[in-house]
């Protein structure tokens, strides 16, 4: 009864969306203050009866109701709690599902929260987020049901992916979601600003937060899917370039476009028409990200559908959406006259700057993602495009854009001194400069990328600093003066610090362990061992375990300093496992974080003569990749809940 109540709901939030579609459309457009009224309100329902499907079909899988296909598909009596569920977004009509339960949720949120706005640009934004729920909705509704019976029930479920039976990939969908469904608000308000012909610093202050949530949530999920590749799959890797990957990577570079684009409205109101397709942009990328994963054109532990007929359907969704907005954004942009008018070497100019390199990175990998699929389309042939095209074109592109990140921040507005700006960050780069010809002298390392590499994140991080002791002008006024005005900073322009600062540290995590790992793959008999950098490994034993729902065999490395066996530094249990629903075999690491870098273990098969095969390395400093994406994902929050914005952080002249 409980399914058929979810069902019921998941049909009744449908015919509500389309309700508030007309009556939000209506109402703004005739004035009427009753429709306007009723369009928030029809919000908030629609995400009380998603979250009431969404309930029911999460009580399905716990309580294991294998009579819903779905469950029957995707879970397992004996998975863990935490498992069954993840497995409510761990398939395909699960996380369309959740999808929903985010779009409902965020329309929600602009009901309550969005007071400052107008009533009629609130009606013609909610009307535009029911409209592309209300695809989702029919879509789910007629090719993707989650609560489909089967009689007679199955006796047991199939299982979920064990790949997917982790705790990160226990929240790393919903936080890639939250971030990928927050572009819609800002979707959905840039179209009501192109139907109003209004788009002016009070709507950027409006779009900024919703921006901001967006790109902060997308950040932590991409880190956390990255990590959760590092230490689940075993080959020592954290991106791939996969095209799932890519799918959420796109929308991240527009919306980081976006958000220094929306800032560049708010100061001056240029860039108006630029900011609006940025948005459009952004969402348009995670729909299509959406086509990527559920359309059944690819084959990826994260892909879910494998129907073509869903992919026809999600194709014309995306034909309406997209080419509506674009349509829309064409016949209405001419209305978007900007106002403020700077140079290109201008603190303006240096957004501008970072925008282009931005949407020109976004369409490398936009062409190396999809050009496959398009060929595999039309010609029916299989083509790859792996990690070296993607470095090749993303590496090169991206040095300007860390460049002028520094460069920016300390621009006056209006017009500014290229000349006088370089100057002021001689010692950003003289530090730069020192510290890398240190690391290669100390490390025999010459190699022109790694160096530069590292020379740019130093460049990025010192900029940082010298940003933060610039505006206190410490050293030209007394300390009390200079932390009175650390004290003066806003959240804004702590946010901008501290995301910067996160691409910093990102930045040379990755130069330094892609340049500086160590890796050993060995066949070692219990008492053996392997030196992998300054470290030895020595496999010290081997111990069958049973899990909940799996069988495992355990390895005990201890890892000592090379020439010092007798401090030992850890013991490193890695895994084999062996799942029975459904049957997998999977590898589970061992990982030991220091300091300095990662030592990390990988046991494998049993060969001949009684040796297992094994891959052991040592990175250092990998850990700085997902720690600078806590801090970027931070430094957004922090911004997203300035109340100053508005200002130019005493700056604006």
């Amino acid at each position: 009864m409980i399914v058929e109540l979810g069902h019921l709901s998941l049909i009744l939030a449908l015919m509500v969306s389309v309700a508030t579609v007309l009556l939000s459309f209506e109402g703004a457009r005739r004035g009427h203050v009753a429709s306007l009224a009723w369009s928030p309100r029809l919000s908030i329902i629609q995400f009380v009866l998603v979250s009431a499907s969404f309930a029911a079909l999460t009580y399905a899988y716990v309580t294991s109701d294998f009579s819903v296909l779905n469950v029957a598909l995707h879970s397992h009596t004996e998975k863990p709690l935490i498992y069954k569920i993840s497995g409510v977004w761990g398939n395909h009509e699960g996380s369309l599902l959740f999808w929903a339960l985010v779009l409902t949720l965020y329309a929600a949120a602009v009901s309550v929260f969005g007071g400052k706005l107008t009533p009629s640009f609130k009606a013609r934004a909610l009307g535009f987020q029911s409209l592309v729920t209300s695809g989702f909705l029919l879509f789910m509704i007629t090719t993707s049901n989650p609560f489909l019976r089967i009689d007679p029930p199955a006796l047991q479920g199939n299982g979920l992916n064990p790949l997917l039976q982790d705790p990160a990939l226990a929240f790393h969908p919903p936080l890639l979601y939250l971030g990928y469904v927050g572009l819609a608000v800002v979707f959905s308000f840039s179209l009501a600003a192109l139907v109003e012909g209004r788009v002016d610093k009070r709507w950027a202050s409006n779009v900024r937060p919703w921006a901001l949530l967006a790109w902060g949530l997308l950040t932590g999920g991409i880190a956390l899917g990255s990590w959760w590749a590092y230490y689940e799959l075993g080959w020592g890797g954290w991106w791939f370039w996969d095209p799932v990957e890519n799918a959420s990577f796109m929308p991240w570079l527009a919306g980081t476009a976006l958000i220094h684009s929306v800032t560049v409205v708010e100061k001056r109101e240029a860039l108006k028409s630029w900011t609006v397709l940025l948005a459009i942009l952004a969402f348009s990328l995670s729909l299509i990200g959406t086509f990527i994963v559920r359309s059944g054109v690819l084959t990826s532990v994260h892909a879910f559908a494998v129907d073509p007929e869903r992919g026809v359907f999600i194709l014309g969704f995306l034909a309406v959406v997209i080419g509506g907005s674009l349509t829309l954004f064409a016949m209405r942009a001419n209305l978007l006259k900007p106002k403020g008018q700077f140079e290109i070497i201008s603190r303006e100019g240096s957004l501008v700057f970072n925008n282009l390199f931005l949407v020109t990175v976004l369409f490398t990998v936009f062409l190396g993602t999809l050009y496959p699929l398009f060929v595999d389309a039309i010609l029916g042939e299989k083509l790859s495009v792996g990690a070296p095209y993607f470095e090749a074109t993303f590496i090169p592109l991206f040095i300007p854009i860390l460049f002028a990140m520094v460069l920016g921040p300390i621009m006056a507005w209006k017009k500014a001194s290229l000349r006088a700006t370089l100057y002021r960050l001689k010692y950003v780069a003289i530090a730069s400069v020192v510290f890398v010809a240190l690391v290669a002298w100390m490390t025999s390392t010459y190699e022109v990328l790694a160096l530069l590499g590292l020379a740019l994140g130093l460049w990025v991080l010192f900029g940082v600093l010298w940003s933060v002791a610039d505006g206190m002008s410490l050293g030209r006024v007394s300390l009390a003066s200079s932390y009175n005005r650390l004290r003066g900073f806003t959240l804004g322009r702590w946010g901008m610090f501290v995301a910067h600062l996160g691409i910093a540290i990102t930045v040379l995590g990755i130069a330094v362990s892609a340049t500086w790992s160590d890796e050993t793959l060995a066949n070692l008999r219990v008492g053996e061992g392997a030196d992998v950098g300054a470290y030895h490994f020595r496999l010290d034993g081997l111990q069958p375990v049973a899990g909940p729902n799996y069988s495992a065999v355990r390895a005990f490395f201890s890892v000592s300093k090379i020439g010092d066996t007798s401090q030992e530094i850890t013991v490193l249990m890695p895994e084999e496992r062996t799942f029975w629903s459904p049957p997998t075999q999977t590898t589970e690491v061992a990982i030991y974080s220091m300091l300095k870098g990662d030592l990390y273990a990988v046991i494998g098969n049993e060969t001949q003569g009684g040796r297992w095969s094994a891959r052991l390395y040592f990175k250092p400093l990998i850990t700085w990749i997902w720690f600078g994406g806590i801090l970027m994902m931070l430094g957004a929050l922090l911004s997203m809940f300035d109340r100053s914005a508005r200002r130019s952080d005493g700056e604006d002249k």
